[in-house]
């Protein structure tokens, strides 16, 4: 079974979010389907069912790596590179 390679590289504290929702629907006029939060940064991106896919252009262009779902209740985190949940 495929494992992540970059979780052991996290912060060990979860960053702060640098907002509630994404910052480029907002710009763009569009509407999040679900959120996704950046495990190094705290940048808040949308989901690849959203229409801009933000959280992976985040990714595409910080080469930050793992993203957690940042909705209630879910506690999920996904790594981009290795293609796996962590």
């Amino acid at each position: 079974m495929k494992q992540c390679t970059h979780a052991d590289a996290l912060p060990h504290q979860e960053p702060e979010p640098l907002s509630e929702t994404c910052p480029e629907c907002l710009a763009d006029g569009t509407h999040p389907v679900q959120l996704r939060l950046c495990l190094t940064c705290g940048h808040v991106g949308c989901c690849d069912s959203s229409p801009g896919r933000h959280a992976t252009e985040h990714h595409k262009e910080s080469g930050h790596p793992i993203m957690r779902t940042f909705e209630p209740g879910e506690a999920w985190r996904w790594c981009f590179v290795d293609h796996v949940l962590v």
